[in-house]
């Protein structure tokens, strides 16, 4: 059964329903506020008077029943703002307490001034071993993901064809050189012969050209013999550089050729490494100016997400031409790589550096706030309290940053908890979280 209020559950022609089915306006106001209150704080069924034992009460007690029920949700709804959420800083501090904040002295140092850019590292040798003969693969002498030296042994292919060649060749080599020295014999007879006008010059000069045709004939053979053991000693593979060797490409005992595309397997060379970088050109005449006054630029290598210095090492080259479409220019960098950090087609974050300010004012990053009047940081005066004093940021170098106005060396300034102060604030140091942020790594120029 339908129903608009509890009334219609009761007697329509009692004090009560006239009261509550009254016409006055603050009467059915009064009623509105009476049902949206249950609703809000029973649910929507809070309406339903079937669901409440008081139906068997008088009028006039439900009334006061729910006065009371409409007071008690007026209460709690005003009792769950103030207790509900985290007290602000401020507000949560007694009035002197002292702040527990990260405090440390502002230190004279040096600032490294970078040109950072984004590269790959690309090894300095990469060769694919190959089969110079075709045969038969009888041995592969390394172990995969190895690192070889330049000469060893890395295959052997089946050489008794071409010891058979060479055996041939030389046979004829032999054979070659004996008529050869026989025809030198007969020459000099004939020359003997010749003087004594005992033989015609045309005998003399045929005798002459068969030792020149037998001395070509010799020069042939040796030939083929020196080529005879250059295919033999193709026979066993060996390594051209020094490097790491990937993964095999053929097994022992199939037939390798000359012409296969993968080869038997791939060497990079390690140590030392290249990698090959990219910087704005806008930065690229200062750059060129550093490098021409001195060959010797450093660099350092860090991880993909610039965080850990992998390697150092010297800038080798700068590229001729400028990528239009980037408005980059790439840059070479070699590294000596003898922890084998750095691998090829690795992400790098590359920086250079370019120069070094000497006996700057150095804070940490964390101590300089920024707000509609610049950059300031928070001074510990000697009272324990703590002004706002307006500073000027020079370079940042990883966690720390130069402060070129503003601060003196040895000035104590706020490096955690700023926001809970303000001009004037009572600070105490908190040791463990000065300690942190004075421990935390330092890093390269952003």
């Amino acid at each position: 059964m339908n129903f608009k209020s509890p009334c219609d559950y009761h007697d329509r022609h009692s004090s009560f329903h006239f009261f509550w089915r009254g016409k006055f306006r603050w009467v059915r106001f009064c009623r509105q506020i009476i049902y949206a209150c249950l609703r809000y704080r029973f649910g929507r069924q809070a309406a339903r008077v079937d669901n409440y034992p008081y139906r068997t009460l008088s009028a006039f007690r439900r009334v006061g029943l729910i006065t009371i029920v409409l007071v008690a949700c007026i209460f709690q709804s005003c009792k769950a703002p103030a207790t509900s959420g985290a007290p602000s800083g401020r507000a949560s501090r007694g009035a002197g307490l002292p702040a527990s904040v990260a405090i440390a002295p502002a230190k004279k140092g040096d600032i490294r001034v970078f040109v950072t850019g984004i590269g790959s590292v690309a090894p300095l040798s990469t060769v694919t071993v190959r089969s110079l003969v075709d045969g038969k693969l009888m041995s592969v002498n390394f172990e995969e993901g190895r690192s070889v030296a330049k000469g060893s042994l890395l295959a052997i292919i089946d050489p008794r064809p071409f010891e058979a060649q060479l055996m041939q060749a030389a046979g004829q080599l032999q054979r070659d050189s004996a008529l050869l020295t026989n025809a030198r014999l007969d020459l000099q007879r004939y020359d003997t012969l010749w003087a004594q006008d005992a033989i015609a010059r045309q005998q003399y000069d045929t005798q002459k050209s068969l030792v020149a045709q037998l001395e070509g004939t010799v020069r042939i053979d040796q030939g083929l013999v020196e080529n005879a053991k250059l295919q033999l000693g193709y026979t066993r593979i060996t390594s051209p550089i020094d490097g790491r060797v990937g993964l095999k490409s053929v097994d022992p005992g199939n037939i390798v050729h000359t012409t296969d595309a993968n080869g038997l397997a791939v060497i990079t060379q390690l140590r030392p490494i290249a990698a090959v970088f990219s910087i704005p050109e806008d930065n690229l005449p200062r750059v060129l100016e550093k490098f021409a006054a001195t060959k010797n630029l450093a660099v350092e290598a860090y991880n993909r997400s610039d965080s850990v210095k992998l390697a150092e090492g010297r800038l080798s080259a700068v590229d001729n031409r400028i990528d239009s479409s980037t408005g980059t220019v790439r840059l070479k960098a070699v590294f000596s790589n003898t922890d084998n950090k750095l691998f090829p087609d690795q992400f790098v974050n590359i920086h250079l550096l370019l120069d070094v300010k000497h006996d700057q004012i150095i804070v940490a990053q964390a101590a300089v706030q920024r707000g509609p009047q610049g950059t300031y940081v928070y001074r510990v005066q000697p009272d324990h309290t703590v002004t706002v004093v307006l500073v000027t940021a020079g370079l940042a170098e990883g966690d720390n940053i130069s402060i070129d106005a503003g601060l003196s060396e040895g000035d104590s300034v706020v490096i955690d908890g700023a926001d809970k102060l303000r001009e004037g604030s009572l600070v105490e140091s908190n040791a463990a979280a000065a300690h942190g942020n004075a421990s935390s790594p330092h890093g390269k120029k952003r």
